[in-house]
C-alpha cells in the first residue's frame, strides 16, 4: 500500500511498510502536469512481462517496476479493487498503479489538484 502526498505542483507516492522490500523502491516522484488521466485500476489489469526490479505472484502482488513495449510502468497491488491507476506523459514512468487507503479520496485529491 502506498500514501498519495499532492503538494503544490508535484506528486509523491511513498511506499509503506514491507512493500517497500518488494517494489525495491520507498517513494517516487513526478510532476502534476505529467497527468494525463486518473481513475480506479481495473482489477483484471495486469503489468507488462518485463519485471525489473520487483514481485508478482499472479493473482496475489505485483510491487516494483515493470517495462513493456515503449512503457515503464510503477505498481504496488494486491488486485483487490483499493488501485488507482495514473497515466503519465513525460515522466518517467508512463503509469503508476498503486493500493491506496480510500481509493474514492485519493482520486479526488490527484483530480481536483491537475484541474487547478
Amino acid at each position: 500500500m502506498v500514501e498519495v502526498e499532492v503538494t503544490d505542483t508535484t506528486v509523491t507516492v511513498h511506499v509503506l511498510g514491507g512493500h517497500r522490500l518488494l517494489a525495491l523502491r520507498e517513494q517516487l516522484t513526478f510532476d502534476l502536469s505529467d497527468i494525463t488521466e486518473v481513475t480506479t485500476a481495473e482489477v483484471d489489469l495486469r503489468p507488462p512481462w518485463v519485471r525489473a526490479p520487483g514481485t508478482f505472484f499472479p493473482g496475489v502482488i505485483a510491487a516494483g517496476t515493470y517495462r513493456g513495449r515503449h512503457r515503464k510502468e510503477f505498481w504496488d497491488t494486491k488486485f483487490k479493487g483499493r488501485a488507482i491507476r495514473i497515466e503519465l506523459t513525460g515522466a518517467d514512468f508512463t503509469r503508476v498503479v498503486v493500493d491506496v487507503d480510500d481509493p474514492d479520496a485519493a482520486l479526488h485529491a490527484l483530480t481536483s489538484a491537475v484541474a487547478a
